[in-house]
């Protein structure tokens, strides 16, 4: 892993589009290794697109970004394996595999990303369900898990390499309030141990209990709270 100053997110004059419309134009955003970044937006203001295309779902047309030291724009196919060595995602809908248990659900992330030591795999596969505050449940199946178990695994699934970033796309969002909190606090702690995190919520109250840098899509273009000051209305 490089240890440069290089930002782990660097967006520069980036035009994001969703098939052929454009949702988002004129983008230079930077995040720094370790940051922690809320993206809010109404929904439809290119919250998504925009997580897509940094982590290599959407193609990126005009512009330039870097990710975790991948060149987005003209990313080949078979590169997409090697960023996703270096960053992870979590969505909001879990998108597990409900005829698989715990444990082969993480080792198919793993032997899709190149692991191919049974120990090495069976140590991280313990230590991120451990990270998680899941230690016993590797073999269950993900329908005898509640909602907030299976987002902490869908964390832990993401946490397997040891990403320099976290995409988070509504992780809460099918969560009730004191479940979400409790996947918010481990958000943050994973954040303090190194990672960064760019987590897109609609939940106010996450900005205002647990403060932090800002991003809005507002109207095709992105306001940053560490360049101006705006309101977080028009999240929904």
């Amino acid at each position: 892993m490089s240890f440069s100053e290089e930002p782990v997110v660097k967006i520069t004059n980036a035009t994001i589009f969703q098939d052929n419309t454009t949702v988002l134009s004129e983008l230079d955003v930077d995040i720094e290794k370790g940051e922690f970044v809320y993206l809010v937006g109404r929904t439809g203001s290119g919250k998504s697109s925009l997580l897509k295309t940094l982590y290599g779902d959407l193609p990126l047309r005009l512009g330039d970004i870097k990710v975790a030291g991948y060149n987005i724009r003209g990313l080949k196919s078979g590169d997409i394996p090697f960023l996703r060595r270096k960053i992870g995602i979590v969505f909001q809908d879990f998108e597990l595999f409900y005829d698989r248990n715990v444990s082969e659900n993480l080792h198919f992330v793993m032997k899709a990303t190149g692991w191919k030591d049974k120990a090495k795999m069976k140590s991280r596969l313990a230590e991120v369900l451990m990270r998680v505050g899941l230690g016993a449940v590797s073999s269950k199946m993900p329908h005898q898990l509640s909602g907030g178990e299976q987002q902490r695994v869908v964390i832990a699934r993401a946490l397997l390499n040891e990403p320099q970033i976290l995409f988070a796309d509504e992780p809460t969002g099918n969560l009730d309030p004191e479940v979400s909190e409790g996947i918010m606090k481990l958000f943050l702690e994973i954040n303090k141990s190194g990672t960064a995190v760019i987590m897109a919520t609609h939940n106010h109250h996450f900005i205002k209990q647990f403060p932090a840098r800002v991003l809005k899509c507002d109207k095709g273009k992105i306001l940053d709270s560490k360049n101006e000051e705006f309101e977080l209305t028009g999240m929904y």
